[in-house]
């Protein structure tokens, strides 16, 4: 059988491991460091390198954490989420974007996606914004966007009904690190911005995550939660329930030496997108998502999408992933919305049956920047094979 072509692995660029000896060298084997650092200082020049596009990014601050998932749950923690708060989230993600409302004891409000994107739908988010007031008496306390597989929401709208209402924007830019919405990065249109270094992202610290803040005043709050809450005493003294989710020296070198690649990276991910686009053209009943044309979106493609009309294509999107893991490749439904989800079944929801039907007829492809052209022509070869059988 041919080798296993995966979904999305690492991909190392070389420089990663003397980071990491630098790291145990100088005995800095601890959450925190000269990695930590210098991590945290070029995410942040990355994300506002286009400066002059928002004067406001200038104030940016990046925090290094355990995960992505910590960072959200930090976000929801500074801007004061707890017991008895609303807090609106995108349903079309993976679970991590709504479990962070549940640690605070706050409940998730869930918007469904507008088609473009597949992005949260900004009509249904002022429409389930003026619902809860009507409801509850009480705004949300929050609105959690996602950039799903790498592409931008439609940031002017969603901010637009976020600025009328005065609630604050947690923007979740997990898979969308190097993607940008009117040449603005993503991760820094909301008062708080998350990352992710899972190993199946952009780039990896193995795990791992970043909190992208507006100041170095949430920033500097931020770290102090992340290290237990340990209050300035020359003894160990706490007045905050604090957590243990600073990122170690030794993974932030591991990010160091990605970001000399992060460029390479993109470029490879959004190539191997236009090779699929290319080499599935006029297939019937099968469309490759993309961005939507002018030059307002410019998605990183973390994970190239398909979605599969039976009828048309004659094998459904399950046959298609059965088809693909006989043949030894990866790939992976699309997200089941959270408001399908067991755990989230009594949630509010505001839908327009977008997610849903994605769900059903949706297909992540093997996106990998490790892979070759010739794996991509290996996947087409399987679903085109389907598609003959017509």
């Amino acid at each position: 059988m041919e080798p296993r072509i995966w979904l999305s692995l690492a991909r190392m660029g070389g420089r990663e491991q003397e980071f990491i000896q630098e790291a145990f060298d100088t005995n800095w084997v601890v959450p925190l460091g000269p990695n930590v650092n210098a991590f945290e200082k070029s995410l942040r020049d990355f994300l506002i390198e286009n400066r002059e596009l928002n004067i406001e990014n200038e104030d940016k601050c990046v925090v290094a954490l355990s995960a992505g998932t910590a960072a959200l749950h930090l976000g929801l923690i500074l801007l004061d989420v707890g017991a008895g708060d609303e807090v609106i989230c995108q349903s079309f993600t993976f679970s991590a974007s709504a479990n962070p409302i549940a640690y605070v004891g706050a409940t998730p409000v869930f918007v469904d996606s507008e088609p473009d994107t597949w992005n949260m739908d900004p009509e249904l988010l002022e429409e389930a914004i003026r619902d809860r007031l009507a409801k509850t008496g009480r705004l949300p306390k929050a609105i959690i966007p996602v950039h799903l597989y790498g592409m931008p929401g439609k940031m002017d709208e969603m901010m637009t009904v976020a600025r009328k209402y005065k609630i604050p924007v947690l923007e979740d830019a997990a898979e969308a690190l190097g993607a940008e919405y009117k040449g603005q990065r993503c991760g820094t249109f909301g008062e708080f911005g998350v990352l992710s270094f899972n190993g199946n992202k952009i780039i990896t610290t193995s795990g791992g995550g970043a909190l992208v803040c507006s100041c170095k005043e949430h920033a500097d709050r931020a770290l102090y939660y992340a290290t237990q809450a340990r209050d300035n005493a020359p003894h160990y003294q706490h007045s905050c329930i604090g957590y243990n989710y600073r990122m170690s020296n030794i993974c932030a070198g591991i990010g160091r030496g990605q970001m000399f690649v992060l460029g390479e990276h993109v470029t490879r991910r959004r190539a191997i997108h236009d090779l699929y686009v290319k080499l599935l053209e006029g297939v019937n009943g099968l469309r490759v998502m993309s961005q939507p044309e002018g030059d307002v979106f410019n998605s990183n493609y973390w994970l190239t999408c398909i979605t599969v009309e039976p009828e048309e294509f004659g094998a459904s999107r399950e046959e298609i992933r059965l088809a693909l893991n006989a043949n030894n490749i990866e790939s992976r439904p699309l997200w089941k919305p959270m408001h399908m989800q067991p755990v989230f079944k009594d949630a509010p929801y505001y839908g327009n049956g977008v997610s849903e039907r994605l769900f059903e007829i949706g297909l992540c492809l093997p996106s990998g920047a490790t892979l070759t052209d010739n794996d991509i022509e290996r996947v087409v070869r399987v679903i085109k094979h389907l598609a003959c059988k017509l």
